[in-house]
């Protein structure tokens, strides 16, 4: 059974973070606490939560304007406001020194944490996200593609036709997509609608995408796991300069994975991180 738990975040906001914990595993102490990326939220994590919650003490946040988490009109949408929630979730929750798994941007938010943190934080997954910056163009492309949704959907089944299939983005059917898309929908009169509000993400990316973030990498002292998926968005070259700059980084990469490959590859990811984590987490 998943518990929800409201947390104060930062400025207030309120946070839904969900524990995963089952009854076998510690109730209190130090975990693991899932952060989800950009759009996505704590339900996605739900197959990799399942398999560590048996064992470790497992929390997945809905950050702020994703999922059940207040999506405050005036924000703010900062980096500096994601990682504070972070920190605020691991404090008030008693999860240090925890062990944090983030996708995309929240692997950044993770690393940011762990980098001004030390003390709160043992281990770290970062999942396909670039310590590199994306730059103005990609912001405009973003832009664009919000844009382009054909919302409101006047089903889920359109929804994950459209995002699995007939998004310009999709190169190839990618029905994992679809149905990861799908997770962020809910039902209004006149159709399908994303959970967040696409203004509050682009504002949210436009906070870390035109710097380069290798200095608060490299500050991150605790054992560190690199994942990509061969299809994903952070290339292999950039993948292992990111584990040699890490003082303690590991590497491991998912075949015929693309960015969401803890999603639409779940057993693979599960035996490329499970090794990092049960040595991390029982040591």
């Amino acid at each position: 059974m998943v518990r929800r738990l409201d947390v104060t975040g930062a400025d207030g906001v309120r946070l839904a973070a969900w524990d995963f914990t089952e009854q076998t595993a510690p109730q209190s102490g130090s975990g693991v606490l899932l952060l989800h990326g950009l759009m996505g939220g704590a339900s996605h994590w739900a197959p990799t939560a399942r398999w560590l919650a048996a064992r470790h003490r497992t929390i997945a946040l809905d950050q702020r304007g994703h999922g059940h988490s207040e999506k405050p009109a005036a924000g703010p949408f900062t980096r500096e406001a994601y990682v504070a929630d972070a920190t605020a979730v691991v404090e008030r929750l008693g999860l240090g020194p925890v062990t944090l798994v983030g996708h995309s941007m929240g692997a950044l938010t993770a690393w940011q944490l762990a980098a001004e943190r030390p003390e709160l934080v043992r281990a770290l997954v970062i999942c396909d996200m670039r310590a590199s910056a994306l730059g103005a163009a990609s912001q405009r492309e973003w832009q664009d593609w919000f844009r382009r949704w054909p919302v409101p959907f006047p089903s889920l089944d359109a929804v994950r036709r459209w995002f699995g299939e007939e998004d310009p983005w999709v190169e190839r059917p990618r029905p994992a997509r679809g149905a990861f898309f799908a997770e962020v929908m809910t039902e209004h009169p006149d159709g399908w609608r994303p959970v967040f509000d696409p203004a509050q993400m682009l504002a949210s990316r436009a906070t870390w995408v035109h710097d380069a973030h290798w200095d608060s990498l490299a500050q991150v002292r605790c054992p560190t796991l690199v994942v990509r998926g061969l299809d994903g968005e952070l290339g292999r070259a950039e993948a292992q300069e990111m584990v040699r700059v890490l003082p303690r980084g590991a590497y491991a990469e998912i075949p015929d994975a693309g960015h969401l490959l803890h999603y639409e590859r779940a057993e693979a990811w599960r035996e490329a991180v499970e090794p990092f984590l049960n040595g991390v987490l029982t040591s």
